[in-house]
């Protein structure tokens, strides 16, 4: 089994973060860091070359492969912003229809931009998705 390409690095993520070129993607990206580090009250830690997590948990899957990963997180793409596991937690997929305008995929939420979304609702879902995927899905 090979090493995970996703890690977590020494990258200072807020400055990484005011380095993001669009400036819609640094806005977003700035106050998605607000709120998921008040929510889940861990600090931001790069992943890899662009996904800024918050918490990690490690996983086992049945094939023996395990490694960590970030608990909830995000990445301020250049054509969207991709949410990351916040789609895990029963109560949080319930929510997706009170969010706004997104778009769900393997594991992630994608949105266009935080305008077209209830911040509150996003909020909530981060407040319940943290603790299920800490507790849940980390062994």
């Amino acid at each position: 089994m090979g090493e995970n390409k996703t890690v977590a690095t020494d990258v200072d993520a807020l400055a990484w973060l005011q380095a993001v070129e669009h400036p819609v993607r640094r806005a977003d990206g700035l106050a998605l860091h607000d709120i998921m580090s008040r929510v889940t009250g861990e600090p931001a830690v790069m992943w890899g070359p662009s996904m800024v997590g918050y918490g990690e948990y490690h996983y086992t899957y049945a094939s023996g492969r395990e490694g960590d990963s970030l608990a909830v997180g995000f990445s301020p793409r250049k054509t969207s912003l991709a949410l990351y596991g916040l789609t895990y937690a029963p109560r949080a997929k319930a929510m997706l229809e009170q969010l706004g305008k997104h778009k769900a995929g393997a594991g992630c939420l994608y949105v266009n931009k935080l305008a077209d979304v209830d911040t509150a609702v996003l909020e909530k879902m981060i407040e319940v998705s943290y603790p299920y995927v800490i507790g849940t899905l980390g062994t």
